[in-house]
Formats: structure tokens, C-alpha cells, sequence
């Protein structure tokens, strides 16, 4: 199993059991995630609560909760919502941190694609959940 790990913080992103592909000359990965529903399941053990002393409406309070797989599987954290002078910055930021990390040759490679990249997310930014 390939597993991809975040460089800036070594956190596990995602796995090859996620169908993904890369866009935007391979700086944005897009991940196809699922809604699942975590929690509370209802299973039936056969036992007669009235015959062992129990009562009727004896239960759990389990939550049941709705959560994208994805996010849930690797224990990713929403950002706030941006606007678009809020996304730049933070990109600015983030770009600013990342340059260091990568090889002299993906440097190259990030610079001449990452305003492209950014300006396909901004397009889209509405749309998107970080």
C-alpha cells in the first residue's frame, strides 16, 4: 500500500485505496471521498432483557455520524472557509514554507505551475472544502 505523507509535517494524507488523480501538472492531487456513516450500529444478540432482569426500554445513546472517509481515515482537520484575499495569503504562506523542502529540480517545476494551480483553485475556492 503507497501511502502519501504531507511534507511540510510528515501527517499520512492519503493512500493508493483512495482513487485519486493528479491535476494541474501534478501539484493537486484530486481525491475521491465518500460519505460513511461512523458510529452506532444496531446489533442483535439474541438477549431477552425482561428474562434477565432487564427493562424493556433499556438502550445506549449512541451518536451516529455522517463523515467523508477520506477525512475521517486519516484524521484530517477542515480549514475555515477563505475568501479569496484570505486563500492567496494563505498559499503565499504555504509556498513560502514548502520551497525549502523541495529539490532543486521540483523547485523549478513548483514555480513555473503553482500560479496556475492557484488561480485553478481560486476559480473553484466556493465549491471546495479544505
Amino acid at each position: 500500500m503507497l501511502v502519501c505523507q504531507a511534507l511540510l509535517t510528515g501527517d499520512e494524507l492519503l493512500s493508493d485505496l483512495f482513487p485519486f488523480k493528479e491535476i494541474e501538472n501534478g501539484l493537486i492531487w484530486e481525491v475521491e471521498g465518500k460519505w460513511v456513516v461512523k458510529g452506532a450500529i444496531d446489533v442483535d444478540i439474541g438477549a431477552n432483557p425482561s428474562a434477565e432482569g432487564g427493562e424493556e426500554d433499556e438502550s445506549v445513546d449512541d451518536s451516529v455520524v455522517k463523515v467523508v472517509d477520506i477525512v475521517d481515515t486519516f484524521r484530517l482537520q477542515e480549514q475555515p472557509s477563505f475568501n479569496k484575499k484570505q486563500f492567496v495569503t494563505y498559499m503565499k504562506h504555504y509556498i513560502k514554507l514548502l520551497m525549502p523542502k523541495l529539490e532543486a529540480e521540483k523547485q523549478e517545476l513548483f514555480k513555473k505551475h503553482i500560479e496556475q494551480a492557484t488561480k485553478f483553485l481560486l476559480s473553484m475556492l466556493s465549491d471546495l472544502q479544505l
